[in-house]
């Protein structure tokens, strides 16, 4: 990614987007699908917070490409309290082994701090407080170059608003992206995605369309969709995403 100056231009994001934009720039790491999943909240929870959000993704890809979260290691255990050796890995992709050890921790022991070390932005670390509330966690962050991170079970209201406020936040009000870096992240993504082109168009969703119209997969009686734009290439192939009519 290119970073540039911030403009004066901001976008409201919401939770779709930011999801779908960061599981394709993600997948493009080359972690495992089942990995990067896990992770694809980091990047819109830390924008929510303040923290690097989407200005560190862009900053960090390059590195990211290369990680290796499999490196980290306990370091020490002492009970109720584990120190994480992050190996040099970004935060964001510590946070879903720091919130599996929380959770073991509390089911143990009924409480449990894990102190991480050699972790890159570390202060990123945050965001794992408020992703932990899903894994039915209560977290508090102590900042710094070592961050560490205690843990008790959570009184769940199965009500959003209360056991997840951050989640139900980004959810009802979006949070603000400036519109340069945003269409930049986009741009990224899009490499996840085959180019649109007559055989790609033929292959998405839950259908494939062969050379003579004829339909593999769903065939719904009241679907009138117009399939003739899949049978015959246009005169000029777009190379972009259609966004509309």
């Amino acid at each position: 990614m290119t970073t540039c100056a911030p403009t004066d231009v901001a976008l409201r994001i919401m939770p779709r987007e930011m999801r779908m934009m960061t599981e394709r720039v993600f997948s493009l790491s080359g972690q495992p699908k089942g990995f990067f999943l896990m992770v694809q909240d980091v990047v819109m929870y830390s924008q929510k917070l303040g923290l690097g959000g989407f200005a560190l993704l862009e900053q960090r890809w390059e590195s990211l490409k290369s990680a290796d979260p499999s490196l980290a290691r306990i370091a020490r255990d002492h009970g109720d309290r584990l120190v994480l050796d992050g190996a040099g890995q970004h935060a964001w992709f510590v946070i879903p082994a720091v919130i599996d050890l929380l959770g073991e921790l509390a089911a143990r022991h009924g409480h449990g701090t894990v102190t991480v070390i050699n972790a890159v932005d570390a202060a990123e670390l945050r965001v794992a407080a408020d992703l932990a509330a899903r894994s039915g966690l209560s977290v508090t962050v102590q900042d710094g170059d070592q961050p560490s991170l205690a843990a008790t079970p959570a009184v769940m209201n199965c009500d959003l608003g209360r056991d997840e406020p951050l989640l139900w936040d980004l959810l009802q009000n979006g949070v603000s992206i400036d519109a340069d870096l945003w269409w930049r992240v986009y741009a990224v993504a899009q490499k996840a995605l085959a180019p649109d082109s007559v055989v790609s168009r033929r292959h998405a969703g839950p259908v494939i369309v062969n050379d003579d119209g004829s339909i593999i997969g769903r065939k719904d009686s009241d679907d009138e969709t117009d399939l003739s734009f899949l049978i015959t290439p246009l005169g000029s192939e777009s190379k972009k995403e259609s966004v509309g009519p």
